[in-house]
């Protein structure tokens, strides 16, 4: 088999006894040898394609596909309408490779431009990146871009998405931020607590609504505090809420961020996605990554660029904000399709349905003796807890095809409800659930 490398062993040896060293053991002499492979990487034998097509086929049907799903904790099932994937599935736009050169990437860097657009109407923000890697990066890197020199502190909710806060917590470590967690109190982000330890020092805060267990916070208030001591609002939101929620600029958000996937992208066992993030005029050139602007040639006629950043804008990492300079094209293509083809009567009715089919679901379960949690308003996410274990619960569901929510513990389940619930099986998991 070739080698990827393609140098010779002769070419190899010569680098290295140029660097003062003999053998490539020397070389990574600084690794612990329990972290090295010692026996090769075992790689089998080849095999034709239709052996591999076997192969990959009796892994495949190990898979169990659930076609009525309750459960969401960041990963959401959504009505994707047949244009969409029609559209990205075109071997110019599915193949295409970054659009460095503007002249001849003015279809893909137009599909950018209206994606950017879109996110900053769904948002009320002013500019938009062209999409970063996922939501959780998306959250860890708005926090990146408000530091300063005075202020190296941030703070989140205990509220937010767990992934959110582990992102958030490697990039604050990596670029010495200090990171305080705001206490959650009754299923929201604890206000007092904020007011009482939020100072000077403060770059941000970081905020989900609605939170990882669905509830509306009281974005406004926080918001107001943050900005009281000088500090910047950050709110990560479900972009499908916006269709009948108020727009982060409306809460007076300095920079929104969130999880692209429910608008047009399969559930696809956990990627690709893309994380948006939109900000106040007054940010724009902090936004990491790429940014696509509209401009005019020497004809007058309308043309498309990447701007404000260079190419390589981040390869001086020591003095980078961020060393993010990539982008989520294909499935911002996606979003971008998707938000078209629904409108904003589309998109509030998906939303509309979310919420009122979650209340549904809440209230069909208390009935039968499931406590939700959620004491104020909520979205299409709800905690319930019960006497029996939630792994009980959903075994129960599971042998009859369903997969029911989240098990946040022993006894707490984190369910979810879209569009593509129907009553029907709603009063199911009621019916089974009660039999158990």
């Amino acid at each position: 088999m070739g080698s990827y490398v393609p140098n010779t062993a002769e070419e190899r040896q010569a680098m290295l006894n140029e660097i003062g060293f003999q053998t490539i053991d020397e070389l990574f002499a600084h690794i612990p040898s329990d972290v090295k492979i010692k026996e090769g990487l075992r790689i089998p034998e080849g095999m034709s394609e239709l052996e591999v097509r076997r192969k990959i086929g009796k892994i495949a049907g190990k898979n169990r596909v659930f076609e009525t799903i309750f459960r969401g904790a960041g990963a959401y099932r959504h009505y994707i309408p047949s244009i969409v994937k029609s559209v990205i599935a075109k071997e110019d736009l599915l193949t295409a490779y970054t659009p460095y050169q503007a002249e001849i990437s003015q279809g893909i860097l137009q599909s950018i431009f209206e994606y950017q657009t879109m996110i900053c109407d769904l948002t009320g923000m002013d500019a938009s990146n062209a999409s970063v890697y996922d939501g959780a990066s998306a959250a860890a890197e708005s926090i990146v871009m408000c530091r300063d020199r005075k202020r190296r502190k941030a703070f989140i909710s205990a509220a937010a998405a767990p992934y959110v806060l582990a992102a958030v917590k490697t990039y604050c470590f990596g670029n010495e931020m200090e990171l305080e967690i705001i206490p959650e109190k009754d299923g929201l982000t604890d206000l007092e607590y904020l007011k009482a330890h939020i100072d000077k020092e403060t770059a941000c805060v970081y905020v989900q609504h609605p939170n990882y267990y669905g509830n509306l916070e009281d974005a406004r208030a926080i918001g107001e505090a943050v900005h009281e001591a000088g500090a910047k609002f950050i709110m990560g939101v479900n972009p499908i809420s916006l269709g009948i929620l108020k727009t982060p600029r409306e809460y007076g958000a300095d920079v929104a961020v969130g999880e692209g996937q429910p608008l047009g992208l399969s559930l696809g066992f956990g990627g690709p996605y893309l994380g948006f993030m939109a900000c106040v005029g007054s940010m724009t050139r902090k936004l990491p990554g790429r940014i696509v602007g509209q401009t005019t040639d020497h004809n007058g006629k309308t043309g498309y660029v990447l701007t404000l950043q260079a190419r390589e804008q981040h390869i001086r990492r020591e003095k980078a904000s961020s060393n993010i300079c990539s982008n989520q094209a294909l499935c911002a293509l996606a979003v971008g399709v998707y938000l078209a083809a629904m409108g904003n009567e589309g998109l509030r009715n998906a939303a509309i349905q979310c919420t009122s089919k979650a209340h549904y679901l809440a209230e069909q379960l208390e009935k039968i003796g499931f406590t939700v949690e959620n004491k104020g308003e909520f979205f299409h996410e709800f905690v319930t807890v019960h006497d029996r274990s939630a792994e009980s619960v959903l075994k129960a569901l599971e042998e009859q095809g369903i997969l029911g929510g989240y098990p946040l513990d022993d006894r707490r389940i984190l369910w979810c409800c879209t569009e593509m619930n129907t009553k029907e099986e709603m009063d199911q998991v009621v019916r089974i659930l009660k039999e158990v």
